[in-house]
């Protein structure tokens, strides 16, 4: 009864003040944007470059012992200030396994002989070290920008060609954005640095939005001959998206907690950011706009 109860008061709050909560949706987007925009002025840069994006090395380096990973970035830092410098643990079964130094501008010749003096012993063959020259980073980041270009721009043609109105369709698209911008925005927040395999997970992202998107218009837009209020028709494709998401999250989550794979994790991370967003978007965004249009078109309608 009270779980009845609870859903009785969510749908009338969706349905009554659903022009509240797309205010609340752009509100969010535009203090997304303002993250962004700070982040570039801060450091020149829309976001923070792993070593894959903007070159460097990648030191993996086993342990038997846990070791704050800040305390050695701090240290690290100190000796090599000109570099741009990230620690991190990997553990496995809840047991410190190894830590990743990735580092810009220096060489593994400066950081073999470094570590050991801080109390990180390496031995010859023990350790893996990749180099990856910021010409070759530089390229993969141009190639990925394209890509998500391209996405959209793919995206945006097969909506406009499935529903054949320029209005409903440019609402999808701009849900789309939004999602990527602000899940984007929680990236530079979280000081996270994005390597090409999160850029590939924004590829994915836009999948995951547009689906959600589609599923919405289609329900609302092009099955009005089947009866039942927009809002009736908005709330059945609430039902089946919401679960289809939350279904994605699920295993984001469990992806995110229990891989070892640092570049799993971070499209895993990507992939649960961008899928809460996604709700926002097209439940509160998407939704109230497309609501909004429909009702004016209905009272067109009714005025001829």
């Amino acid at each position: 009864m009270i779980l009845l109860g609870i859903k009785k008061t969510l749908i009338h709050v969706y349905d009554v003040h659903y022009r509240k909560l797309m205010v609340f949706s752009f509100l969010l987007l535009f203090a997304c944007i303002g993250i962004l925009a700070v982040q570039t002025i801060r450091t020149g840069e829309l976001f923070a470059k792993g070593v894959s994006l903007k070159g460097g090395i990648t030191m993996t380096v086993p342990i038997d012992h846990h070791i704050d990973t800040n305390v050695l970035q701090e240290q690290l830092s100190k000796r090599f200030p000109q570099s741009d410098l990230d620690v991190r643990e990997i553990s496995r079964g809840g047991v410190a396994a190894s830590i990743i130094i990735e580092a810009s501008d220096i060489t593994g010749a400066d950081l073999e002989p470094a570590l050991p003096e801080l109390g990180i012993p390496i031995e010859s063959g023990q350790y893996t070290l990749q180099s990856q020259g910021s010409a070759l980073g530089s390229g993969f980041f141009q190639q990925t920008i394209k890509a998500v270009i391209f996405a959209f721009i793919s995206m945006a043609i097969v909506v406009f060609i499935t529903f054949r109105t320029p209005v409903p369709s440019s609402f999808v698209i701009l849900a789309a954005i939004s999602d990527i911008v602000s899940t984007l925005a929680v990236i530079d927040l979280l000081g996270v640095k994005l390597s090409t395999a999160g850029i590939a997970a924004f590829l994915m992202l836009i999948g995951y939005s547009v689906d959600t998107d589609i599923l919405l218009t289609t329900k609302v837009l092009k099955r009005k001959n089947e009866g039942g209020t927009i809002f009736e028709r908005t709330l059945n494709a609430t039902r089946t998206g919401i679960f289809m998401t939350l279904t994605a999250l699920a295993a984001s989550t469990i992806g995110l907690i229990f891989s070892q794979s640092d570049t799993i994790r971070q499209i895993m991370l990507v992939t649960l950011i961008g899928l809460i967003f996604d709700m926002i978007y097209t439940w509160f965004q998407n939704a109230g706009i497309l609501r909004i249009y429909m009702e004016k078109l209905e009272k067109k309608h009714e005025h001829h």
